[in-house]
């Protein structure tokens, strides 16, 4: 990407945030948070081999929605890919970042805890990654920058960890830990932006209240373990310490988890003040739990619901090849069950006072572990929701093609629809002479007004069941600012759900 030379002194009033890796676990929060807080958001997805880009987020929303039991508005769908030349993204979807976006939070992130090749994961997303977004601010001339780091960039390191520590020399615990202390640097390192807001969290668990995740590292990974092995013996092979001493810990050794939706609800408090902005942050517990605990919750959890071995079969094996296999298949996170140091959180107890990290009790612990094993860890099928109205194929047909309309023309009025609910999305709409001449994706600061609508309600428009007039009389359209007559502004709804080339989409 080169940069614009105009860039650096634009004003950007556009509003929206550029989010990344919205489909994690800690993204998916992330989205939801930000939208319910009323922030206009950009996700930059990659499809997958099944699903589109816009359908992996509608998916996700969907979620929420049954969860929430309230309609969500939709973020602008951004197909990309941090592994690609240009995040894959095209001219068009350049300029509109470029015209529209103020921010980015940089989210998306691998997991992955060995390979040495840097061409290979986690190097390709963590820092190669990290490096194609930057070079997408230098390009369009973002200057704040969100990154989501990690508590761990302190390595090995023990004691007391300072939020301003960053690299003082440490030795990374695993190749993990090392691509993203690589990859804060580079944004540390990124003379472009304003100065940018580090978020570190530690080790990422399922919710708080209800032990939902999507993804089954960390905490999970012993759990996922012995909830396999544990069919190949029979109950009390895992008594004891079987369970400690595989995972090579002390009883004073402690683990940093930390809930999901706090880590989330931290983040997006931050994120909305400016007054906190350019600071690093532990987003970390001040009283992590015991090793010991965790273990403990994970011989009940497992021998309460795991399909455990008939204690007359001869194919039972004994609790040392269980404590050896548990171990050696362990062996993949290396140093990961160490002893966690101290993390300071000055800084980010500062930021939210209103907002203490929840204590990761025995019953939190349980609940967690209850939620992974009913959840099979993932592997049960995920239900894929299939809009009954898409907007987005309605909207396509008045999309404007590149440089069809002048920037800047003084007689282009703009206006904004923002439809919520399933198949939903924002738009914005230009006007000339009174007349609907085009549509672009989403809402920009510049409209003078803009219609908030249910895409039931925005189906029944579109299928001649109900007028603008008569949604907006029943409270089913709303109409946020003005800037022209009411009649004038239902006219332009009317036309953007009824117009010859809205007719053909039906």
């Amino acid at each position: 990407m080169e940069a614009n030379p105009l860039a650096k002194g634009r004003t950007n009033t556009a509003g929206y945030h550029l989010l990344t890796g919205a489909t994690g676990l800690l993204g998916s929060y992330l989205l939801r948070d930000f939208l319910l807080a009323g922030r206009r958001v950009a996700v930059l997805v990659r499809p997958a081999k099944s699903e589109s880009a816009r359908q992996r987020v509608e998916n996700i929303l969907r979620h929420w929605e049954e969860m929430l039991e309230s309609p969500l508005p939709r973020p602008v769908v951004l197909e990309g890919d941090l592994g690609e030349c240009d995040l894959g993204l095209d001219n068009r979807t350049l300029g509109w970042i470029e015209r529209n976006c103020e921010s980015v939070v940089h989210n998306a992130a691998s997991l992955v805890f060995r390979g040495e090749d840097p061409t290979g994961e986690p190097f390709l997303s963590n820092v190669e990654g990290t490096r194609r977004m930057l070079d997408l601010c230098r390009c369009t001339g973002i200057r704040q920058f969100h990154h989501v780091s990690t508590a761990y960039v302190c390595g090995l390191r023990e004691g007391l960890i300072l939020e301003s520590d960053v690299d003082v020399g440490q030795t990374p615990g695993n190749v993990y830990e090392k691509t993203k202390l690589q990859a804060e640097m580079l944004v540390r390192g990124a003379d472009f932006l304003d100065r940018p807001t580090i978020y570190r969290p530690s080790i990422i668990v399922g919710d708080s209240q209800t032990g939902y995740t999507t993804t089954y590292h960390g905490f999970y990974a012993p759990l996922k373990l012995a909830h396999t092995m544990v069919s190949k013996v029979a109950l009390g092979a895992t008594a004891g310490d079987l369970l400690v001493s595989a995972l090579g810990i002390t009883e004073r050794d402690r683990k940093n988890f930390v809930p999901v939706d706090w880590v989330s609800a931290v983040m997006s408090h931050i994120h909305g003040r400016p007054e906190h902005h350019g600071t690093t942050y532990h987003v970390t517990s001040p009283n992590p739990p015991l090793i010991l605990e965790m273990a403990s919750v994970m011989q009940e959890v497992v021998e309460e619901l795991s399909q455990l071995g008939d204690p007359d079969s001869s194919w039972n094996m004994d609790g040392e090849w269980f404590a050896k296999t548990f171990r050696d298949q362990l062996g993949i996170y290396g140093a990961y069950w160490r002893d966690d140091p101290q993390f300071d959180v000055t800084n980010t107890r500062r930021a939210a006072p209103h907002l203490p990290c929840p204590e990761l009790d025995r019953e939190m612990m349980l609940q967690l572990a209850r939620y992974a094993i009913d959840a099979n860890f993932g592997r049960a099928r995920r239900v894929k929701y299939k809009p009954e109205f898409d907007v987005h194929h309605h909207m396509r047909r008045l999309h404007r093609s590149h440089g069809e309309l002048r920037e800047g023309d003084p007689r282009i009025a703009h206006l904004g629809v923002q439809v919520d609910g399933p198949g939903g999305g924002q738009w914005e709409l230009f006007v000339r002479d009174g007349r609907l001449m085009a549509v672009d994706d989403g809402v920009s600061r510049r409209s003078t007004a803009v219609f908030h609508v249910h895409s039931a309600t925005f189906r029944s428009l579109v299928h001649g069941e109900l007028s603008v007039s008569q949604a907006v009389q029943a409270g089913r359209v709303r109409i946020e600012g003005n800037g022209m007559e009411r009649h004038r502004l239902e006219a332009i709804l009317q036309a953007a759900a009824t117009s010859p080339a809205a007719e053909a989409a039906r």
